[in-house]
């Protein structure tokens, strides 16, 4: 392996040129990204003799299946080409200390893991990864790193995934193999959110961060998840995510009662969730459910239904190349989200409906768009025609913030290993 901190006065012409343009496109940008690394990894660790490897996590955009996951259902998400990037190398304690660029270094003793040891979100995240290796029998261990991020934290596309996955990939290379599955290392950083952050989330994000491409996931078993790479083209259309938007405060509560309130429909009819729960059969049990639970709840279950249903018709109109139909049905999914999930208004907050109404009158009618990811406080998508790009950007950006508005595209590869 190359020993990149050798080279401190920039990496050498044309070595990894191929392997850079390959993941950015712009191998020129990446080795500035890569050098930038270099230097702070040196000022930070010293050891410009060590030997470190490059990895790379992917944030992950959510094409359909809102909400839906959490309850066994399908998913149809892509990697992005906006990624976390780091540089790591071992050490000889049961420490792990990575500095990202713009936040506070973490420091994290790995000998104890408890979801009790409290620290920061990114020191629990850690924590709760190692505590994954350890539950499934995997070697783990301390390392010394640096990562700079691409990700816009709150932007939808989920910075925490590409981190828990960046994590992971180090120690598996580190101290395992360097030959752990993606699903399986997306599932140690679903863990560590879930367990460590107390957040009620499904593992659609890691998943697909880890994966990479356009993925169709199918979580009818949760801890062996269906997952098959979908083609993905965009004819004369930018896939747009404009954020983040509205409400900034703690909305845990708000995410926990989606998943909360559809158990509790399929509760009711002796399932566990309602992937188990077929849209007849609910219609026939809504007389009597309608005695004993909240609309909202019942709401929420037919957008589950129609929704998980909905992801199959995306990944088939895509692999036929009816991009028409696709674009039908996200937008079809967006009103479902609007009206049955409930997760774009809230009482003091509009902001996500109110983005929604300004990109469908700039768009009138063409492309498509949907609330994009959790909800509420967050991010819409738009697939919008490349003749529209520049003035639906302009147009939400007036409004929403300069830079709120990104264009992404679905990257090919997934977490991995670039040197």
């Amino acid at each position: 392996m190359p020993a990149l901190l050798k080279l401190r006065g920039g990496l050498k012409a044309g070595v990894y040129d191929a392997r850079l343009a390959e993941l950015y496109g712009d191998p020129a940008a990446a080795k500035r990204r890569v050098q930038r690394l270099i230097e702070l990894f040196c000022d930070d660790f010293g050891g410009e003799d060590a030997e470190v490897s490059l990895f790379s996590a992917p944030g992950r955009t959510e094409i359909g299946g809102n909400h839906t996951d959490h309850n066994n259902g399908r998913v149809l998400a892509g990697a992005v080409g906006l990624d976390t990037l780091g540089l790591a190398c071992k050490n000889d304690e049961p420490v792990i200390r990575l500095q990202s660029v713009g936040f506070t270094k973490n420091t994290v003793n790995i000998e104890t893991l408890s979801p009790d040891e409290g620290g920061s979100t990114s020191d629990r995240l850690i924590r709760g990864v190692c505590a994954g290796f350890a539950r499934d029998g995997r070697p783990y261990g301390g390392f010394n790193a640096v990562t700079h991020s691409e990700v816009p934290p709150g932007s939808g596309l989920s910075s925490s995934a590409a981190f828990t996955n960046l994590v992971g990939i180090i120690l598996d290379h580190l101290y395992g193999l360097g030959k752990l599955d993606p699903v399986t290392l997306a599932g140690f950083g679903h863990f560590a959110e879930n367990i460590f952050i107390q957040k009620p989330s499904g593992m659609m994000d890691q998943t697909s961060s880890a994966v990479g491409g356009l993925t169709l996931m199918d979580f009818e078993d949760p801890e062996r998840p269906k997952v098959e790479r979908v083609p993905f083209e965009l004819p004369g259309h930018t896939l747009l995510i404009t954020g983040p938007i509205g409400c900034h405060a703690d909305l845990t509560p708000e995410y926990a009662a989606i998943p909360q309130e559809m158990r509790k429909v399929a509760w009711t009819l002796g399932q566990e969730t309602m992937r188990g729960v077929s849209l007849e059969r609910f219609v026939a049990a809504l007389p009597s459910m309608m005695n004993t639970l909240p609309d909202r709840a019942l709401l929420r279950a037919f957008h589950f239904l129609r929704e998980n249903e909905r992801v199959a018709g995306q990944a088939k109109a895509l692999k036929t190349g009816d991009f028409a139909e696709f674009l039908r049905l996200v937008n079809e999914s967006g009103q479902s989200s609007y009206m049955y999930l409930q997760n774009v208004l809230m009482p003091e907050d509009q902001g996500l409906g109110l983005a929604l109404a300004l990109s469908g009158a700039i768009l009138e009618r063409r492309g498509a768009q949907r609330v994009h990811g959790g909800g509420f406080g967050g991010t819409i998508q738009a697939f919008v025609p490349n003749d529209l790009t520049k003035v639906y950007k302009n147009g939400l950006e007036a409004v929403f913030g300069v830079g709120c508005c990104l264009a992404v595209r679905i990257r090919r590869q997934g977490v991995i290993r670039v040197i």
